[in-house]
């Protein structure tokens, strides 16, 4: 976890300070989340964008 930590610090120090605000209220959220125990119920970006790829694939006949 300390290198978890660390490497969010070097970030946010690099970042330009609207992103690392961006990004500090987003793990915010995720901590809040994770807190309620209802981390496995939201739904992950990467899973929406996969769902959206296979709409948009034109049905092969």
């Amino acid at each position: 976890m300390d290198t978890l930590v660390e490497r969010l610090e070097a970030k946010l120090r690099q970042w330009k300070p609207d992103t690392a605000k961006q990004v500090r209220q987003r793990v915010t959220e995720i901590m809040d989340l994770a807190d309620q125990d209802v981390l496995d119920i939201m739904r992950s970006r990467a899973m929406e964008q996969e769902v959206l790829d296979l709409l948009d694939e034109s049905p092969t006949r």
